[in-house]
């Protein structure tokens, strides 16, 4: 858990002090753009970390920690993306929030190389990376949208005229936003997937295996679910929480119990 004198280490100080500051109260306009100033430097300390640039011999290396900070980049990243079209107010902070710790995390374990055989693997690792970082942004999105509904709900609350945490999006749209970034992230794990299955020489039911495959099962469920029998609200949230929960196991929490719980270098991705 050394961080040294490593390429990665400048950018990565540079992001934690961009986001510490962007979690300021207020909307002025500096802090404003302080988080994509530090989302810049986040994904600049990703990339030297990643693919080991600046340190001879390291190679490609990940691990379970830098695999938050680097969803929790394209959560941010899709959200700059997002709010170009519809505006998304009062998550700056969070967004803040979720790259500072994640970031913190990942320079505290660094995780290790990965190995493979094949010139596929790197492809495959960024479109599990896709599939977490749209994963992510839906959960974001239902967590708003279960917000909405139960302030609708609450008439007490609904005659406030800005309850705190709102979004300030209409239900309706919210709810497609949500379901469009599902979408998005099972079309690449179901990449991720078949490309795993093509490039690996010997098939291993191990615990990133099964809770890839129960991940999208329930996705697959979730999306079947909206498209012939009409799923909304809490039902279709808890299938996708359930979801999100099961890929977090799959890389992240194996990862973490090899890398810190039992203090073992796993062999590969």
């Amino acid at each position: 858990m050394s961080l040294g004198l490593t390429p990665w280490l400048v950018p990565s100080l540079a992001a934690l002090a961009g986001y510490l500051l962007a979690m300021r109260p207020g909307e002025r306009p500096w802090r404003v753009r302080l988080l994509p100033l530090a989302w810049l430097a986040h994904g600049l300390a990703g990339a030297l970390h990643l693919f080991g640039i600046g340190e001879p011999g390291q190679g490609v290396r990940f691990g379970f920690a830098p695999a938050l900070a680097a969803t929790a980049w394209l959560v941010i990243g899709l959200h700059a993306l997002e709010s170009r079209f519809v505006p998304v107010p009062g998550v700056r902070r969070w967004l803040a929030l979720s790259g500072l710790m994640t970031l913190a995390l990942a320079m505290l374990f660094p995780g290790e190389g990965l190995r493979s055989s094949s010139p596929w693997a790197p492809l495959h690792w960024m479109m599990g990376l896709a599939a977490y970082g749209l994963v992510a942004a839906a959960v974001l999105h239902a967590a708003w949208l279960d917000r909405a509904e139960r302030q609708m709900r609450d008439r007490s609350r609904a005659r406030l005229e800005a309850p705190a945490g709102t979004i300030g999006l209409p239900l309706l749209t919210l709810e497609r936003l949500t379901y469009r970034f599902v979408a998005a992230g099972f079309v690449m794990l179901t990449l991720a997937l078949l490309l795993g299955v093509w490039f690996t020489p010997v098939w291993h039911w191990d615990h990133k295996t099964v809770f890839s495959l129960l991940g999208w099962v329930v996705l697959a469920g979730l999306m079947a679910g909206r498209q012939f029998f009409g799923w909304r609200g809490r039902r279709a949230t808890r299938w996708l929480y359930a979801g999100s929960v099961l890929l977090l196991l799959a890389y992240v929490g194996s990862r973490f119990v090899l890398e810190v719980l039992l203090q073992r270098l796993p062999a590969g991705a």
